[in-house]
């Protein structure tokens, strides 16, 4: 691994609103993972796809809610970080249609947003 591969330098994370049943996380996890652009980068070690506990904004955890988060790494994440941004709430918009399209109920509300590694 060269020096600065694997490191994490930005941080996308994806909050359901709390409406979420409890295969929705599950399923945008592996929803995320097969988009080819983001599965492309996770390939080649730029991004990694994780849940975490939910935390509040002081980083304390937050009940049993999860989070996915979605980790640019190593040097080139500052030039592509917007571009996974954008993927990943078009990928989010997708699996809202499609869980809208498939299974009964409206899908949950999601937040998509940028974090320093250190507010995941």
């Amino acid at each position: 691994m060269a020096q600065g591969d694997g490191v994490v330098t930005r941080g996308i994370r994806i909050r359901l609103d709390g409406t979420e049943r409890a295969t929705d996380i599950v399923a945008l996890h592996k929803w995320l993972e097969r988009e080819k652009p983001l599965a492309d980068l996770a390939r080649i070690d730029q991004l990694r796809i994780t849940e975490q506990s939910r935390t509040d904004e002081a980083g304390t955890p937050m009940g049993t809610g999860m989070d996915i988060v979605v980790a640019v790494l190593g040097g080139a994440a500052g030039a592509m970080f917007q571009g996974v941004v954008d993927q990943v709430r078009r990928s989010v918009e997708a699996w809202q249609a499609n869980r809208r399209a498939v299974e009964e109920g409206d899908p949950p509300q999601v937040r998509v947003e940028p974090v320093r590694p250190d507010d995941r």
